[in-house]
């Protein structure tokens, strides 16, 4: 497995043209999974485990991995199906997500294939809120589901949605509400997450759930003559999404000169330093990193500040 992943770092140039690579997996069936390989540092057989006392019941135990302890989590267990039982022949996924290292431990895994977001939808209506599916895909005739892993996560290990004493100054209270705020992300979890933390600075948010959507919301705005930099203070857009991805979205945004001046920024759970030069490349006006409430805030704080000076 060493030796399939060995060309990761070579594969960023798939970014920026609507595509992704999957590395699927399996749990205790035949059900396909599939993983950004962008979030993936390494695949290995399940090491020893040290179990924690009082963890969450998903949580496997703690591996030493070359001196780091990480904590490995049954993502078939976490998302209510039946936990993988022979550990000794099972495999970790260790992966990054918001700047967290954790290892997920799958029955199986498979290889890595090379897909358009425009394959990658959102789970079927019907499926109701208490799925963990972000996204489905077919190869041949086979379903590929894509788990929510942020969603997974957060009931984990939750994230602090507190902002700091002192990020939002006392002028917000006046100036904030006079802004919207349009918001994209596939995931409900990071919707929510997003617009409490928008709605504690005082904003009104407008939120979307893939860069399709977005797309042709704002040209629909065009089309009525409406100027999406008049009616919203910026666009925070997440990057990994069904039908469109953040980076295609922007791309697609600075290509019509009437939305030249929209102010963007790209919020993504996905780390790695090919991240900055992407957003140059697209055209945003900026990055940030899940899910950091200051950071957050701070962001938009500044770019009211900025556009009341003006």
């Amino acid at each position: 497995m060493t030796g399939v992943l060995a060309s990761i770092n070579s594969r960023t140039q798939l970014v920026g043209q609507n595509r992704l690579e999957l590395l699927l997996f399996r749990f205790n069936t035949n059900q396909l999974y599939g993983i950004n390989v962008f979030k993936v540092r390494e695949v290995i057989r399940c090491p020893s485990l040290s179990i924690l006392p009082r963890s969450n019941p998903n949580i496997c135990g703690v591996a030493n991995i070359r001196g780091v302890s990480i904590p490995i989590l049954d993502l078939a267990m976490a998302t209510g199906l039946p936990g993988v039982e022979d550990k000794a022949s099972a495999f970790v996924i260790i992966t990054e997500y918001n700047t967290r290292t954790q290892g997920f431990l799958v029955y199986a895994v498979e290889h890595i294939v090379n897909l358009n977001w425009e394959d990658i939808h959102p789970p079927p209506k019907g499926s109701g809120e208490d799925n963990y599916l972000t996204a489905v895909t077919r190869l041949g005739d086979q379903l590929v589901e894509i788990i929510d892993v942020e969603k997974v996560l957060a009931q984990i290990s939750p994230t602090s949605e507190e902002i700091s004493q002192g990020v939002v100054g006392a002028d917000m209270t006046h100036l904030a509400p006079k802004f919207r705020v349009l918001t994209v992300d596939d995931s409900a979890v990071a919707r929510k997450q997003v617009t409490r933390c928008l709605e504690t600075v005082g904003v009104e948010v407008v939120a979307l759930n893939d860069g399709r959507q977005a797309l042709n919301y704002l040209r629909s705005m065009l089309d009525e003559g409406r100027k999406p930099e008049d009616e919203f203070l910026m666009m925070i857009s997440d990057i990994e999404m069904p039908e469109m991805d953040g980076y295609t979205l922007t791309a697609e945004i600075r290509s019509d000169p009437r939305m030249s001046d929209f102010h963007i920024v790209l919020h993504t759970s996905l780390s790695g330093s090919f991240n900055q030069s992407m957003v140059k490349k697209v055209g945003a006006n900026d990055f940030l990193a899940k899910f950091r409430p200051d950071d957050l805030a701070g962001r938009v704080v500044a770019r009211i500040r900025a556009t009341t000076v003006q």
